[in-house]
């Protein structure tokens, strides 16, 4: 097997004639974003919201009811229309808190992708943390060397502490506004004992961070989302440049007078109005827990950093290709023999691709990516590495990887050796084909050294896959050809069987 053989496989497939496209699923509502990619900044071009109060409709069985889904359903069918016929690798849509806690999530991804035309990605705490930062960022016009990055969501808030444009600490915290109003508000009343047990409420759930963010020095502190600009909006008289723990406390004395929250619409949008005392509580607490004087506000927010993440992609700046390097050198993998592995699964995908209709790029830099990861549960233990490994990937805090392809990569790398799991819920059947090349990758480089391999032909056949391997190369190496005899057994409970052949060269 000759090394120029390798197929340098595209990674990402982008149309920069069309616009880039950042959906939102938040919990609260649904915010579509499209811009195209002019040098040096984003060209705005289309913005749209939908309120859908997605996490109200979270039962205590911790499933979405039927008629939440139904209002997200319909909104998606109208956003639908903008973004539908976008090349898909010119869009992302990424689900936050709401999809997160939903255990019938899958039925609600499945009619959403149906309905956009576009992957659903759900992302974790921490990983909308990062992109929320990333979009504060890109719409703020300081010099401040240390930020401190605050978003009250409608089910999650999220803290985040960054050096320049690098986010240091993320922290996700399980309550947002809709959660907040629901248990505290939920029939309208506004009363300062209301007020007082909520923001004690927020206080207990800021407790397991404060310490933390406490102790850092910051140039300046900023707010995103809709609570924090409905509270700048409201206050603007009064402190138009910022907000202070004492418009807060002015705003707080303002909502209880009035006493319900339909008394606070006109300051208060309608929309916003029956969360907002359940996001002022929130706000109020991170405030007194966080020691806060003051904070600057910014429009930028998760879909704005979506969007500049998916940017960095097409141009070759992917968080997630830094985020495997950083494993690689955490979990002391042996870079080299990763290497090897991963051009001679690259070799081998690229003989079967066609066939097996894996040409999409995704699956190329998935399988590259399992293939410099496979060993490393190595560092944990060598006995039954592949399954650390596996539960590495799909429990580490991995920077811009979805939930979705972080369980597709620790699948692969549980895959890849011994008897065929039968206790992973394979994401899909791709997966599956995926693991065979990285196994058999890993059979044909088991030596660890640099010595050549022969030609090695593969193709689809009906139960599976057949190799084909030089017969003369085969008789010297007999403990190769064992190891792929038993491969061929281990995956004979696989969706895909192997046979090998020899032949000459």
């Amino acid at each position: 097997m000759k090394e120029e053989l390798q197929p340098d496989l595209p990674y990402l497939i982008s149309d920069p004639d069309q616009p880039y496209a950042a959906l939102d699923l938040g919990s609260n509502s649904f915010h579509l974003l499209v811009a195209w990619d002019r040098p040096g900044r984003l060209q705005v071009i289309d913005r749209h919201r939908e309120v859908v109060r997605l996490a109200s409709g979270l039962e205590q069985t911790g499933r979405l009811n039927r008629k939440s889904m139904v209002v997200a359903l319909r909104a998606l069918e109208r956003i639908g229309q903008r973004i539908r016929s976008l090349p898909r690798h010119n869009v992302r849509v990424v689900g936050t808190n709401a999809l997160r806690t939903a255990g019938n999530r899958d039925e609600f991804i499945n009619a959403a992708e149906k309905l956009l035309g576009q992957q659903v990605e759900v992302i974790s705490g921490r990983e909308e943390a990062r992109l929320i930062y990333l979009g504060a960022l890109r719409s703020l016009e300081d010099d401040a060397d240390r930020r401190l990055v605050i978003d009250i969501g409608g089910g999650s808030t999220e803290i985040i502490f960054g050096h320049e444009h690098h986010p240091r600490i993320m922290e996700s915290l399980r309550m947002g506004c809709i959660s907040m109003a629901d248990r505290w508000f939920a029939d309208g009343k506004i009363t300062e004992k209301r007020m007082q047990r909520a923001t004690t409420n927020a206080h207990q759930e800021i407790e397991v961070v404060e310490q933390t963010f406490r102790s850092l020095q910051c140039d300046i502190t900023v707010g995103t989302s809709g609570t924090i600009l409905a509270t700048q909006n409201a206050i603007s008289e009064t402190s138009p440049l910022s907000i202070t723990r004492d418009a807060i406390d002015k705003l707080e004395s303002l909502l209880i007078k009035r006493g319900h929250v339909d008394e606070i619409l006109g300051l208060i949008n309608k929309d916003r109005a029956p969360l907002f005392p359940g996001g002022l509580a929130i706000l109020k607490a991170l405030f007194s827990s966080l020691e806060l004087s003051s904070m600057q506000v910014s429009n930028g927010a998760l879909r704005e950093g979506l969007l500049h993440d998916l940017l960095g992609r097409v141009h070759n700046r992917d968080i997630r290709e830094t985020t495997v390097q950083d494993l690689i050198a955490r979990f002391n993998v042996e870079v080299a023999h990763a290497q090897r592995v991963s051009s001679t699964a690259l070799y081998l995908l690229n003989q079967v691709a066609t066939d097996w209709s894996l040409e999409n790029s995704d699956n190329s830099t998935l399988l590259r990516w399992g293939a410099v990861l496979h060993e490393v549960g190595m560092d944990v233990s060598h006995s039954s590495y592949h399954k650390h490994g596996g539960y590495l990937l799909e429990n580490l805090d991995m920077s811009g990887f979805s939930l979705r392809d972080q369980f597709m990569l620790a699948s692969l790398v549980r895959g890849h050796r011994r008897s065929y799991p039968s206790d992973i819920s394979w994401e899909n059947d791709a997966i599956h084909k995926l693991t065979i090349l990285l196994r058999l990758a890993v059979v044909l480089r088991r030596s660890r050294t640099d010595e050549p391999l022969p030609e090695c032909s593969l193709r689809v056949i009906d139960s599976g896959l057949e190799m084909g391997l030089d017969r003369k190369w085969l008789k010297k190496h007999r403990l190769t050809l064992l190891d792929l005899e038993q491969e061929s057994a281990f995956l004979e409970s696989a969706p895909y069987q192997l046979s090998i052949k020899s032949q000459n060269s």
